[in-house]
């Protein structure tokens, strides 16, 4: 990892009036972090930036130098400091959005127990944890739902048979998640959930552990780069879970 305290870099950077390039505010941030004195060039105009990259031989800007040597852009930067790794080393999955919606849902549930009940540790925040993430879940994919029916049409077993079925799961798996949150409705939230869960379960062991496929999951949406298999199927069981629970717990 690169460091120096002290020690100066040259940033060349877009600011207009009509655009303030980000990434050059977050390579100069990342530098100044990283202790050193920028030399902080501004590219005022359009004529100006291509100008500057004609003379550079570059495409883009920001650019950054230190010690005489061109680092490049802010991705570039951070491969320097040793932030990412290059991007021939750079996986394409991602478990943020997963780590995201199942870390806040789960800090919601805590807190909506804590002002209900006076206790964070509680069954109800449980059940709050599993129907919020179901809520979290279906909102990445109604954010493009052709996007997500498209990629679940590549294993969802009614999907494949009943093709708008991809687009109502998310509106399905909103509703379940609603209503639990609620405590309303238990005759209508726990059958969807127990019914979609049970397909979404079926069709990822027979997607992934038997038919042994590599796909990507469409459970955070059409744009996912989670690979399918434990994530798309622990939210399947956690709904075909909860449903049967929610049904015991009102209707035993």
């Amino acid at each position: 990892m690169a460091e120096a305290q002290g020690k100066t870099a040259t940033l060349y950077r877009m600011v207009m009036k009509q655009h303030l390039c980000p990434y050059g505010l977050k390579s100069k941030d990342l530098l100044e972090r990283r202790g050193y004195i920028v030399e902080d060039h501004h590219l005022t105009t359009r004529k100006e930036t291509d100008a500057f990259m004609a003379q550079e031989g570059v495409d883009t800007t920001p650019q950054t130098y230190i010690d005489g040597e061109r680092i490049g852009g802010y991705d570039d930067l951070r491969v320097y400091f040793g932030v990412n790794r290059p991007k021939d080393e750079q996986s394409d999955t991602s478990y943020q959005p997963v780590i995201a919606i199942f870390g806040v849902a789960f800090l919601m549930a805590l807190a909506l127990s804590w002002y209900a009940f006076g206790d964070i540790l509680t069954l109800r925040a449980f059940e709050w944890f599993i129907s919020i993430s179901m809520c979290f879940l279906a909102v990445q994919k109604l954010q493009d739902i052709e996007s997500f029916s498209t990629m679940f049409l590549n294993y969802d077993l009614l999907a494949q048979r009943w093709v708008p079925y991809g687009k109502v799961y998310p509106f399905g798996e909103a509703l379940a998640g609603i209503l639990m949150t609620a405590g309303a409705l238990t005759w209508l939230s726990a059958p969807v959930a127990i019914v979609i869960g049970a397909i979404g379960a079926t069709s990822v062991i027979k997607a992934v552990y038997i038919d042994k496929r590599e796909l990507k999951c469409a459970c955070v949406g059409g744009s996912s780069n989670v690979p399918l298999g434990f994530v798309s199927l622990t939210e399947n069981v956690m709904m075909l879970g909860m449903g049967i629970w929610m049904l015991i717990k009102v209707y035993g």
